[in-house]
């Protein structure tokens, strides 16, 4: 059947993408008073998913029938990661101070258990919101957005083959994820403004941020360069190398491990054919595909994130200097470009009732940040920018940061791709949890 969409190639469609990016990006540098008061209320990354949802939203393209995501989310993704992960620099993570990297994993924390709470409270007033595969599957996307970004939420979209248990339930999600993160970033960059008020409260002492800025300048600075064809050539070679052997190993590992999950143990003779099927066997392996380890995205997602990791603590984290993580978010925007064409802004009176979801989720994240805060007496610097390192990513955390001082955005840099590293893992673990709440609400 054709698709009735306005435009059904995807060169056409990719074009508009890209055009789109590029209007953003220009506009959001751009010195006119409009554009700067502009940008100061609507975030840049709002538009990177709401312009291409328009796109959905009133009918000129089918995301549907359109290839591009897919090309996104299986090559693209994979080389991000690498590219991202590949600029760790743990020593300077380490260099920050333990607040600003327990504030972090306190973030990481409050979204892994989030997930699951905001199923539970709202499961209590009406659990049909809230029951059901498609959903915790659909949730999962989020954990993987507000714990890593575009590339762990669209891993996690995969990974729980959320299009398969319920049709439109990820525009929703991608709806809720992209409203309340924006909004609980106006909330981060408002506070930002009155960040001492904030320290005073918590009695906090923030003269480390000074220190931080310092020694953050200092190693940039040292590594940076002016990149040639052949350091581009080379980051890129470094980034689909690993892409491609991520493929061919979850080519292997992913049919081995589906075979074996279905392997029989017969409890009566097999040559019994009265034998009700169900009797006759257990498949004592069944739990790898309830973990989705059958999945051979699965295994591209964490192969490319773990020798990503792996390599960046070898010379090749070097490459951060010539732009690795620069052409990593290049990435990244196209990737959040298809997933933004994958939104429909109408979807989300379908179900209004995962905005709550979302809001609450949001809620706990925040509660538990402020809490260790107030227990270690971190900066409200730490606190906002190891939210938004989690919930924004690479994309926004060096927003945030660089509302406090613009030589801090690199702050928010390191604990973003740090985000990266860990955001496939953490939002697995939710997923997991989300679908043990929706088994006991069920």
């Amino acid at each position: 059947m054709e698709s009735e969409a306005l435009i059904s190639n995807d060169a056409v469609v990719f074009g508009i993408l890209m055009a789109l990016l590029g209007i953003i990006f220009y506009t959001s540098k751009s010195s006119h008073p409009f554009w700067q008061k502009f940008y100061g209320v609507v975030p840049a990354l709002l538009l990177c998913y709401f312009l291409p949802s328009l796109l959905n939203t009133f009918g000129i393209v089918d995301p549907h029938e359109s290839n591009l995501y897919f090309m996104a989310s299986r090559y693209l993704l994979p080389g991000a990661l690498v590219l991202l992960t590949i600029s760790i620099d743990f020593k300077g993570i380490v260099q920050l101070g333990p607040k600003a990297v327990i504030m972090f994993l306190a973030g990481t924390l409050g979204i892994i258990i989030g997930g699951p709470i905001a199923m539970w409270i709202v499961s209590i007033f009406n659990p049909d919101i809230v029951s059901g595969d498609a959903i915790w599957r659909g949730l999962s996307t989020i954990a993987g957005s507000w714990i890593g970004g575009g590339a762990n939420q669209a891993a996690m979209k995969e990974l729980f083959e959320v299009d398969q248990y319920g049709a439109g339930i990820f525009s929703i999600m991608a709806t809720v994820d992209v409203i309340v993160a924006n909004i609980w970033m106006a909330f981060l960059l408002f506070g930002a403004g009155r960040s001492r008020r904030v320290d005073r409260l918590f009695r906090a002492d923030a003269s480390a941020i000074a220190d931080v800025r310092k020694r953050i300048e200092e190693y940039r600075l040292s590594i940076a360069k002016m990149p040639s064809l052949t350091d581009t050539i080379i980051i890129l070679s470094v980034g689909f190398s690993v892409v491609g052997l991520s493929h061919l190993a979850a080519d292997l590992i992913a049919p081995w491990l589906q075979e074996v999950s279905e392997t029989r143990v017969y409890a009566v003779a097999p040559s019994t054919e009265a034998v009700n099927p169900g009797e006759a066997y257990t498949l004592p392996y069944k739990w790898l595909t309830d973990f989705s380890l059958t999945s051979g995205f699965f295994w591209i997602v964490v192969i490319a994130t773990t020798v990503g990791l792996l390599l960046s603590f070898t010379s090749a984290r070097k490459l951060e200097g010539v732009g690795a993580s620069r052409l990593g978010s290049v990435m990244i925007y196209i990737l959040v470009a298809t997933i933004g064409l994958h939104m429909d802004i109408t979807a989300i009176a379908d179900n209004p009732g995962i905005f709550v979801v979302g809001i609450i989720w949001m809620l706990v994240h925040v509660s538990v940040m402020l809490f260790v805060a107030y227990l270690i007496k971190a900066p409200f610097f730490f606190t906002a920018v190891g939210s938004q390192a989690n919930v924004g990513g690479a994309a926004s955390a060096p927003v945030v940061a660089s509302a406090f001082h613009e030589s801090l955005a690199p702050v928010g840099v390191l604990l973003a791709v740090l985000g990266y590293a860990l955001g496939t893992y953490g939002a697995y673990i939710c997923g997991l949890l989300m679908q043990w709440m929706a088994g006991v609400i069920g």
